[in-house]
């Protein structure tokens, strides 16, 4: 069912040009939804810079995907014939998965603070051992009514949530390590029951929720790849 709250869902005239609600989001990360990679890390430090965006991080036209006061467009809810009912917005999200990375690398097991800086300058002297600089490069939910259920029409929720990433070591220019963290999360989760896709139920009643989880996933993920995982245990800092 969508539920839209009084005070969050309101008519937009003067935003993006569209007859349907607007609704602000709140987006968050999980802490311990992800299992098995908790301690995984030896007790170094790390320094979280403020991560930037990605032009076209939600990945669709810019016309769908227009700030609504300042506050990026992260998804929309569409209907049973397609049309759309609402447009999904969240508060800055550089802070809020800025304190996800720092949350995810202390579950890991390190020690974690964060920079108002968004780039690393390997000239300036830090008392980390790591830096980690990031990029927002998808932030996407799309929710829709399906048909043809066994019980009539239900919600289908997919969310995509994306980030590069780069780890430093003072004071080297070059980086330690970089990759890509991507998650795709589907609520109902596909096959979670053994039926149909139009026959599951959803777990989540907000579209920024099921984006959460994409994202929480997505944080966890860089401190699950092996390889960042091994070049930490082997590294000797030392004499940094």
């Amino acid at each position: 069912m969508l539920v839209v709250l009084a005070g969050c869902a309101t008519a937009n005239p003067t935003g993006p040009s569209s007859n349907a609600l607007t609704s602000i989001q709140k987006l968050e990360y999980y802490p311990f939804q992800v299992k098995g990679y908790q301690n995984s890390y030896p007790r170094r430090s790390v320094l979280v810079l403020m991560p930037t965006m990605q032009a076209d991080a939600s990945g669709v036209p810019a016309d769908q995907a227009e700030q609504l006061n300042g506050d990026p467009a992260i998804g929309q809810v569409f209907g049973e014939n397609s049309q759309l009912l609402q447009r999904l917005y969240s508060d800055p999200l550089p802070p809020t998965i800025q304190a996800a990375i720092a949350r995810s690398a202390e579950e890991a097991g390190m020690t974690a603070v964060t920079s108002n800086d968004t780039a690393y300058q390997p000239g300036v002297k830090v008392t980390q051992d790591y830096v980690i600089g990031s990029k927002i490069v998808r932030c996407w939910v799309r929710k829709s009514r399906a048909g043809g259920g066994q019980y009539g029409p239900i919600w289908q929720t997919v969310a995509d949530f994306g980030l590069d990433v780069t780890v430093y070591k003072p004071p080297f220019s070059v980086a330690f390590w970089h990759g890509n963290s991507t998650e795709t999360y589907y609520d109902p989760p596909v096959g979670s029951l053994s039926l149909g896709p139009e026959d599951e139920a959803g777990i989540y009643d907000e579209p920024g929720e099921v984006l959460s989880v994409a994202l929480t996933r997505a944080v966890a993920a860089i401190f699950e790849k092996p390889d960042l995982r091994n070049l930490v245990l082997e590294d000797d800092v030392r004499g940094h």
